[in-house]
């Protein structure tokens, strides 16, 4: 019997076979998932990590596809996306979020009830479990600042919890968790108005559509920072805003981000990536590094 026909039977969990990713990514591009399974449980978060290893099958996690490309080639396996596994509580000054909750989504509850600390990150448009992934953070504000604890399956199916300081972590980054699928996340928040929570809110949403190209697909900022300086500094300084491979295009309205301006296939933002990368370093020396992540075949190589 193929491993396809007892999944479902085995995790519990909804799948989708053959799903178009271009549905389950803000890129609005990429191939198919083999099996997309949409689990609404912890259980069945773990049965599913269970099943494929045992049956030596790729796994995949994924929450609300806002930091990847998806090669047009498509997943093999089991691609897992948390988007069914949200929900938000708050005790006293603590605020707890399943990972596949959305980011703003906790930005504005916690603004609504008063809670301040996470109101910078309102706009971002990945999962809580994402912004913990990789530290997500804009405005000042980071998603380890407050963060108290947040809660995984281990490499070796373990549920645990980590406090902030048992981890080492950084801009857009978080070490020794590469391997953990994050469960839950829990933020210390302090009392404050919310009408002036509210206010901040409107004004970071604001400032995000007056700055960055909200009305196309993307996947947000495609670089990290640059020591001392700005990736989108740098691609305008190298005269690439507006350069197009294909579908996929530069910003003009900000050169740090990719857009899906006309069907682009997801070589096309591959390819449009590398263009950039390649003709920052050949006008400045500095290579850019991609805080997007890709996956699946880009060019004969896998990632």
């Amino acid at each position: 019997m193929n491993w396809k026909d007892t999944l479902g039977e085995k995790s519990g969990s909804p799948l989708i076979f053959n799903a178009p990713m271009k549905d389950y990514t803000t890129y609005k591009t990429g191939g198919e998932a083999e099996v997309l399974a949409l689990p609404e449980n912890e259980e069945q978060i773990l049965k599913l990590k269970n099943f494929c290893e045992q049956e030596n099958i790729p796994f995949r996690m994924i929450g609300l596809g806002s930091n990847i490309l998806v090669s047009d080639l498509g997943l093999p396996g089991v691609t897992c996306c948390l988007k069914n596994y949200s929900g938000i509580s708050i005790q006293g000054e603590e605020l707890t979020a399943l990972a596949g909750t959305p980011l703003d989504k906790a930005a504005a509850y916690s603004a609504e009830k008063g809670l301040g600390g996470i109101e910078c990150l309102s706009g971002i448009p990945g999962s809580c479990g994402g912004a913990v992934y990789m530290n997500a953070g804009a405005f000042g504000q980071e998603t380890f600042d407050n963060l108290k604890c947040f809660k995984v399956i281990n490499p070796v199916g373990e549920i645990k919890q980590f406090c902030k300081n048992d981890v080492e972590y950084g801009y857009r980054k978080v070490k020794n968790i590469e391997n953990c699928i994050i469960l839950s996340a829990t933020w210390l928040l302090k009392k404050q108005n919310p009408e002036e929570l509210k206010q901040t809110r409107i004004s970071i949403l604001k400032r995000r559509a007056e700055k960055q190209p909200l009305e196309y697909p993307s996947a947000g900022s495609v670089f990290k920072r640059p020591e001392n300086d700005y990736a989108s500094r740098l691609i305008d300084l190298c005269g690439l805003r507006g350069l197009s491979v294909g579908g996929a295009k530069v910003s003009e309205k900000h050169a740090g981000f990719i857009i899906n301006y006309n069907g682009a296939s997801a070589a096309d933002v591959y390819n449009l990536i590398r263009k950039v990368q390649e003709e920052v370093y050949k006008k400045t020396s500095v290579k850019l590094q991609t805080e997007q992540i890709l996956w699946g075949d880009f060019h004969g190589k896998t990632v």
